[in-house]
């Protein structure tokens, strides 16, 4: 069991107030959970994955775009983002955006639109 306190914090390239910490062990899980902050007023532009993202908004609000189609989402809300779609946050509602995203421990491509 990891404590927060273990947890090391990176600033994600290319975006604008967002950090970034793994908080599974790297063992032999077949997924990976991450906490991301979101300051407010930032953002991390559109972007692809090759794999999957499931996400549980823990704190604020932001605005997700997600292939195309913009979501408010909010604190207790769970997002599907399919491997392969574009998407983009901005914490645009005056609060900062934490969220969970658990994806595949398998190897990932990122490209920035």
């Amino acid at each position: 069991m990891y404590l927060k306190d273990e947890f090391v914090w990176s600033d994600i390239p290319k975006t604008d107030g967002a950090k970034i910490a793994v908080l599974t062990p790297q063992s032999d899980n077949d997924f990976i959970v991450r906490k991301i902050v979101l300051k407010s007023g930032g953002f991390m532009p559109n972007h692809i994955n090759k794999i999957q993202h499931q996400q549980f908004v823990l704190k604020g609000e932001a605005k997700v775009i997600i292939d195309g189609k913009e979501i408010h989402a909010k604190a207790g809300e769970f997002l599907y983002i399919p491997g392969g779609v574009s998407h983009s946050y901005e914490a645009c509602f005056d609060k900062d955006y934490e969220f969970l995203c658990m994806i595949p421990k398998k190897d990932d491509e990122i490209e920035f639109l």
